[in-house]
């Protein structure tokens, strides 16, 4: 239906790049951070932690060494000879392991140049090392792939390879597997006299496993930390964005349940974020909805109005028509039911080309047109179907190499022009001239239509513009016009974002000399 809201076209949205960072948008960025934040913390400290294991083992490795160093060299003085060859008695060197206080998470064994084992200090301290029992298997079930047996040989295997480093001059440290599959900090020494070798020590600390899980341990305030984040981000989402659009859609069902015009939440609206701009977009739209479903009532009513007009004319010139004897009376009669059902056919036609109009100017995409051809095809229908004593239409404009385009819809542009020109005309004396000015000035087109008319009541020059105004001076036919004609024509020319107004034409003196209708049209440059 046709409101009298303007109905401002929707010019086409530009592209969007895809960016990665949400421009704009506080409830992205605020979604962003929190997530990343979490995140950060867990790496931070796994890094941190990650560098404080590495800090614990080499701490243990260089305390090895240098324990390690002080025992090789304690050997090296007190339990090896050197004539006639370089030997490692062994017997001493078991006595001296003997005597020193190790602590009871190190091990230390004396290996000869040959690899066989002289000395442990679990032996020496009568050191009873011991592991629970597996679970007992059922009646036929086979032993698990991961034996105590086979964990002994990938041990055994390991402090071989580092044995045979040792060997070869070389010191060797770093983690491998022990006895039992137990994690160890490792250090193997070679025992010289001058250059050879007569031996290995070699020292290991179990306490691995314990070091590990010093930092797992340490590591579980930053997971707590970062769950507390992740989760305090979760309830934050849910509090900021998913119930106030839950608010949003139970205030949509309550609208549509309750038949209410509107939906009003003034806390969401006053938020300066995409629900504030959602609340209030919703707000401005069932208010925009509300204003349109009271302009239909209202044009419902209006058109009931028109309507009953003209029907009551012609009941009762009908009814009269019966009694009427006299031909010269009826002959009267039928002329006004001839006038009324012209004037209600007027009315039907007006009202729905009205009702048509939202539905043409949502459809019809604005197109480049133009302005001066369209006008120039519609006064020539006019000259064309002119007969004498009618009132002419003359168009001037524009000036000589100028253009007028501007971006429309040729279809509902044309019913302007044609409602301004049959509104002068109906005001025109017969044998009168109606006369059509085009221009350009500051980026805008612009259509003057002017007659010689009785011009417009002062007070009159802006309702003139409203529904159903049907209110005309002495002298002029009653019922040639809707009153829609001027209404339809503002509300496409507001559609085009342009603006139309009315004024008089006034002499020297002040006295009128017929009306002026101006069309003011955003020029479309290129």
């Amino acid at each position: 239906m046709a409101l009298a809201t303007a109905i401002a076209s929707p010019e086409p949205e530009a592209p969007s790049r895809r960016r990665f960072w949400p421009q704009g948008s506080r409830l992205g960025r605020l979604i962003i951070a929190l997530n990343f934040l979490g995140l950060a913390i867990l790496i931070i400290g796994a890094l941190t932690l990650n560098e404080m294991r590495r800090g614990l083992v080499n701490a243990r490795v260089e305390s090895l060494i240098t324990q390690g160093e002080w025992v090789a060299r304690l050997i090296d003085e007190a339990a090896t000879v050197g004539e006639p060859e370089p030997a490692l008695q062994p017997e001493r060197a078991a006595r001296l392991l003997q005597l020193l206080h190790l602590p009871r998470s190190q091990r230390v064994r004396l290996f000869d140049k040959h690899g066989e084992l002289i000395a442990d200090s679990y032996f020496v301290a009568d050191r009873v090392d011991w592991k629970p029992l597996p679970p007992a298997r059922k009646p036929g079930q086979k032993a698990s792939a991961a034996s105590p047996s086979k964990i002994d040989q990938r041990a055994a295997r390991a402090l071989k390879a580092e044995l045979d480093a040792a060997l070869r001059g070389e010191p060797v440290k770093g983690r491998r597997v022990g006895e039992g599959g137990v994690q160890v900090v490792s250090v193997s020494l070679p025992i010289q006299r001058v250059r050879a070798v007569l031996g290995v020590l070699t020292l290991e600390a179990g306490d691995v496993d314990e070091i590990i899980a010093a930092e797992r341990a340490a590591l579980l305030p930053f997971i707590l930390i970062a769950i507390g984040v992740t989760l305090l981000s979760s309830i934050l989402i849910y509090a900021l964005v998913a119930r106030p659009v839950l608010r949003l859609a139970r205030a949509a069902d309550r609208v549509q349940q309750a038949r209410a015009r509107s939906i009003s939440m003034p806390d969401l609206a006053r938020r300066q974020d995409e629900i504030g701009d959602l609340t209030r977009s919703l707000e401005l739209m069932t208010d925009s909805l509300s204003e349109r479903m009271d302009a239909i009532e209202r044009f419902a009513a209006d058109v009931a109005h028109e309507i009953r007009n003209p029907l009551t004319s012609i009941r009762s010139a009908v009814e009269t028509l019966d009694l009427v004897g006299d031909g010269a009376a009826r002959e009267r009669l039928m002329g006004i039911l001839k006038q009324d059902v012209g004037r209600l056919d007027r009315l039907v036609t007006d009202i729905a080309n009205a009702s048509r109009l939202d539905a043409e100017l949502s459809r019809d995409e604005p197109r480049r047109l133009d302005l001066a051809r369209l006008i120039n095809d519609i006064v020539d229908v006019y000259t064309a179907s002119a007969r004498p004593g009618v009132v002419s239409v003359r168009v001037t404009g524009p000036a000589p190499g100028e253009t007028l385009m501007v971006a429309g819809r040729e279809g509902p542009l044309g019913q302007v022009f044609r409602n301004l020109i049959d509104n002068a005309r109906s005001f025109s004396a017969p044998g009168g001239e109606v006369r059509v000015e085009m221009s350009k000035a500051r980026g805008q087109a612009t259509v003057v239509v002017e007659d010689d008319g009785p011009g417009i009541p002062h007070d009159n020059l802006e309702t003139v513009f409203e529904r159903f105004y049907t209110s005309r001076p002495k002298g002029t036919a009653f019922g040639g016009n809707s009153g829609l004609g001027l209404s339809i024509a503002r509300q496409i020319v507001a559609a085009h974002g342009g603006e139309i107004h009315a004024e008089n034409r006034l002499d020297a003196a002040g006295e009128v000399l017929g009306a002026r209708f101006i069309v003011h049209l955003p020029e479309r440059v290129g």
